[in-house]
């Protein structure tokens, strides 16, 4: 509230001080009609506001009678506004100051008898005066959007004829020795051409010395050669900041020079160096957050879409060759043979022949159980003659039987696996090429120049990253994406966040570095709109260790991810399953891949990774903490409950577990979401008959904590079956982050 009324009251006295500055000054030999544009661009209480500042100025200047038109002008388009305020479009704006002018101005000239005179002269007047104040609602329209000043297409224009007008006006302003004007317009050419380079420099220096002879053409012939100037500096962009304004400066003195040294010209000079210590005040605290002229959405977007492809394509390489090595070990593990040690004890320990055959007759023996081993069928018949009198035949027979059976199904087996992680294998070569050649359009605007600040600084201090890629989101939301070489990756982090945030003034988080085996990747940002309240509860079935998994991240965008899997049984084995899963994903989304990709990746490695059946459930929410957008995202996992706007959800999926079936099936629901809602995620230990339970919890109270733990206590006294599974209970809240 206290932020709110101070903002309120810098608005309220930037409109009272614009009537007061503007009132006074003139453009082209006539009264200036900035005031009046400015008041009729601006919603009602600001009008007003306008009109008063311009009537003190009036009335502590003794010009009422000079200004008389001006003044009833204002008064007209404050009326209007009182009727058509809702409707004031930049449209409406410019056509309400026209007939404002035009009214008062046909009235004063009635009174005066000079009607024919002046009419002509109050229509082009009024018009200028509309479009103006036109241009001017049109910005402020803008900007209730989106607060960054946009230069590029047709809001570049409005920005320019609000600028020209306001640099022409100032330019009569009333001060010794310096002229308010041209220090305004010099001090934004320079900032023009060192952060815009000549383009900027040129383009500014032009809008200035426009303005300037619209005020006078003894002021416009002073700075008549800024457009040079600020295109030279404009090829210095590289250089200090100081460098480049002594060069300014030393280029307008050569040019004046040159052109001859007039006592005008040497009071230009002044207030050039007036405007380049301005420039040296201002230009540190400077920042591009606040403006965009439309190429720096696009200056570096192939650079970004390589790196982030490049890197993305690393991690599926690597995870491929892990699963590659998985499957591999699995596969020595199965091809183990079953030796004559084994038939011994399996069939012969108990046999009272067994020292005659193996210490009398130890060839004949051998010679038989080698003969056995070759067999593909077994019969009586077949049998070798070495060891018929073999008093345990049968058994021998019946043990090569089902030897022989499981070896069949072994190679059945095998083949099968290497069927299945050679395709998976060409398949995540396929994505790799994909990922390699496409390309993604993002809602960003680059920012060429905290990308150079934030490398230089981490070159000064002995971090040397491969590339450093910052830019601004649709929040407005400064993130850096910094990839460093695996070899040449820092150890510590947390130092190269904190070493950004001092240079930048900007305090920034860190997401956790993601390694895609040849690179590592950190993603520094500022915080969003929203953070997450997290809570949870575990309970153990077989009191060893948990089957379930869960986890928070964030992809360093400003989107947080939070987890949970539930492996198949219970304990050690389910506890792999479920962490392989967790991993994976967190791992596949902080490098950049959608979660339906990411999902059916893990699919395909919990399919070939082993013959056993193995298979783990997904449940996970994705919130956007600058839009508080929710999405549940379900492979196989129990209901979600939300509570939203004093009403419960469920969310259910009718899908599979993960690994359980070769087409992976991923449920995803787009869910109404704001701050102060509860989400509520459970592994499938929570019996359905715990749901009306939890529906009243989620009514009745608002300590995150003590619904988890109420839910966990009850779910035994909720469990209709003497099987109990593991336990997880997590309750998620979004909080306001500011």
């Amino acid at each position: 509230m206290k932020k709110n009324s101070i903002r309120r009251l810098c608005i309220f006295m930037s409109a009272l001080g614009a009537g007061f500055l503007m009132s006074g000054t003139d453009m082209a030999g006539v009264a200036s009609f900035a005031d009046i544009s400015i008041a009729g661009a601006l919603p009602l209480p600001l009008s007003a506001t306008v009109l008063t500042g311009s009537f003190l100025s009036c009335m502590l200047t003794k010009s009422i009678g000079k200004n008389i038109v001006k003044i009833t002008a204002m008064v007209i388009i404050t009326i209007v506004k009182m009727f058509y305020e809702p409707k004031n479009t930049p449209r409406v704006s410019g056509l309400t100051t026209l007939m404002g002018v035009l009214t008062a101005g046909t009235a004063v000239s009635a009174l005066i008898g000079e009607i024919p005179y002046k009419l002509l002269f109050y229509t082009f007047y009024g018009g200028l005066a509309g479009f103006t104040a036109y241009s001017l609602s049109y910005i402020i329209a803008g900007l209730k959007k989106r607060f960054v000043l946009d230069f590029s297409t047709t809001t570049g224009c409005a920005y320019a004829i609000v600028y020209t007008v306001c640099v022409a006006s100032l330019c009569s302003v009333k001060i010794p020795y310096i002229n308010v004007g041209l220090i305004f317009g010099v001090t934004v050419t320079l900032f023009g051409a060192y952060y815009y380079c000549h383009t900027g420099g040129v383009m500014c220096g032009a809008l200035t010395v426009c303005g300037a002879f619209l005020s006078s053409v003894n002021c416009g012939m002073n700075v008549v050669l800024l457009p040079a100037s600020g295109l030279i500096t404009g090829y210095l962009n590289k250089q200090k900041n100081t460098t480049a304004s002594l060069c300014f400066v030393g280029i307008n003195f050569t040019l004046m020079v040159l052109t001859g040294i007039t006592q005008n010209s040497i009071y230009s000079m002044i207030d050039i160096v007036c405007s380049t210590i301005l420039f040296l005040i201002i230009s540190p605290y400077y920042s591009d957050k606040w403006f965009t002229t439309g190429s720096d959405r696009t200056s570096a977007l192939p650079e970004m879409i390589n790196a982030r492809m490049d890197f993305l394509a690393d991690t599926v390489k690597a995870i491929r060759t892990e699963s590659e090595k998985i499957s591999e070990m699995l596969s020595r593990k199965r091809e183990k043979e079953v030796t004559t040690e084994d038939v011994v004890n399996a069939v012969c320990t108990s046999c009272p022949k067994k020292s005659h055959c193996w210490q009398v007759n130890p060839q004949n023996t051998k010679s038989g159980f080698m003969k056995l081993s070759a067999m593909t069928e077994f019969s009586e018949e077949t049998f070798p003659y070495e060891i018929s009198d073999c008093i345990y035949k049968n058994g021998l027979l019946n043990f090569y039987r089902k030897m022989t059976a499981e070896k069949a199904k072994e190679r059945i087996i095998s083949l099968r696996q290497s069927d299945n992680m050679t395709l998976l294998s060409e398949q995540m070569k396929t994505i790799e090429e994909i990922i390699h050649s496409a390309g993604e359009r993002t809602e960003i605007r680059f920012s060429i120049p905290v990308s150079k600040i934030v490398k230089n600084k981490l070159n000064k201090f002995g971090f040397y990253p491969s590339e450093v890629i910052a830019y601004y989101n649709m929040g407005n939301r400064l993130h850096t994406e910094i990839y460093f070489d695996r070899k040449n990756a820092p150890e510590n982090f947390t130092r190269v966040c904190d070493l950004v945030s001092d240079e930048l003034r900007v305090p920034l988080d860190s997401s956790v570095p993601v390694n895609s085996g040849e690179q590592v990747r950190i993603r520094l940002f500022e915080r969003p709109l929203y953070k997450l309240e997290l809570y949870s509860a575990s309970v153990c079935s077989e009191g060893t260790e948990n089957g379930d998994t869960y986890a928070t991240f964030g992809d360093g965008t400003g989107t947080s991810y939070v987890i949970l899997s539930d492996g198949m049984g219970s304990g050690k084995n389910a506890a792999v399953e479920s962490r392989m899963v967790v991993k994976m994903f967190s791992r596949l989304i902080g490098s950049g891949v959608d979660y339906p990709s990411a999902i059916k990746l893990i699919n395909s490695v919990m399919m070939n990774k082993s013959p056993e059946e193995t298979f783990a459930t997904l449940d996970a929410v994705r919130i956007d903490l600058d839009t508080c957008g929710l999405t549940v995202i379900k492979s196989g996992a129990s209901a979600t409950l939300i509570r939203h706007k004093g009403n419960v959800i469920k969310i259910m999926s009718p899908t599979f577990p993960i690994g359980i079936y070769s087409k992976s099936e991923v449920f995803s629901c787009k869910c109404d979401f704001e701050e102060g809602d509860i989400i509520i995620m459970f592994s499938d230990g929570i019996s359905e008959n715990e749901y009306r339970f939890i529906k009243e919890l989620l009514l009745s109270s608002d300590d995150l904590k003590k619904i988890v733990d109420e839910i966990c206590a009850k779910a035994d006294v909720f469990n209709p079956t003497l099987h109990n599974d593991d336990i997880t209970v997590i309750g998620i809240r979004v909080l306001n982050n500011i």
